[in-house]
């Protein structure tokens, strides 16, 4: 896939910064520093400040370099032209949504009044949201979408398949996002539970329409009848 500069450029700058700030704060914190906090915004672990101030920048450039070349490895590779504003969107999504959180943790961190169980659950629920609206635009593929043995085995169950999460992201999304106006464990537990039956319905889903389809062919570039 070709380089845009316009939409390259930004995520770079801001992984960038992201190792930045962690150069900046490194010798301004002193062990044990916050690395987790609570649904209630309070911090419930200490750690060391590689990961405090390291893990997430690089969790986030390796999810960037993943994204950006795993066309090179996927037997589905020649998909992925079809889909490269999804991809794109959703990369820069999951970027900046790291970086916010990150950027929280680390004011947190220096004791600022910040809310960050607010503000993540607000990204991430806003990342969901992105996903959900960009699902049924990824073409078939191995790494990227749902992908299920039926969903890699029929093309009919991965276009509804992926339509179908779409719709029950964006549901989760609007949960996340409660979560942090909320902020009680008791919707924290109605959250997993509505997370496992979406998950467990899209799952289900992808069978259904799969015994459906009256002629199933791989759709992700290995066709499973030329498997041996």
């Amino acid at each position: 896939m070709k380089v845009s500069w316009r939409t390259e450029l930004p995520q770079w700058i801001v992984i960038a910064a992201m190792f930045g700030l962690a150069a900046w704060a490194w010798p301004r914190l002193s062990d044990p520093i916050p690395i987790h906090w609570n649904i209630h915004g309070e911090i419930d672990g200490y750690g060391n400040k590689f990961v405090g101030l390291l893990l997430l920048p690089l969790i986030t450039l390796g999810l960037y370099c993943l994204l950006r070349l795993v066309h090179l490895i996927d037997p589905g590779g020649q998909n992925y032209a079809s889909f490269t504003t999804a991809l794109t969107v959703i990369r820069m999504s999951i970027i900046f949504m790291l970086a916010i959180i990150y950027g929280t943790a680390v004011l947190a961190t220096f004791g600022n009044n910040v809310n960050i169980a607010t503000i993540s659950c607000f990204a991430a629920g806003a990342l969901f949201m992105i996903l959900g609206n960009f699902m049924s635009k990824i073409r078939p593929n191995w790494f990227i979408g749902v992908r299920t043995p039926w969903t890699l085995s029929s093309k009919m169950s991965w276009n509804k398949t992926n339509r179908l999460a779409g719709w029950l992201f964006m549901v989760m999304g609007l949960f996340v996002i409660a979560l942090g106006v909320f902020q009680t464990t008791w919707l924290l537990i109605l959250m997993l539970a509505i997370d496992a039956a979406c998950i467990l319905s899209i799952i289900v889903y992808s069978y259904r329409v799969y015994r459906q389809d009256p002629n199933p062919a791989g759709p992700a570039g290995i066709s499973p009848e030329n498997q041996t």
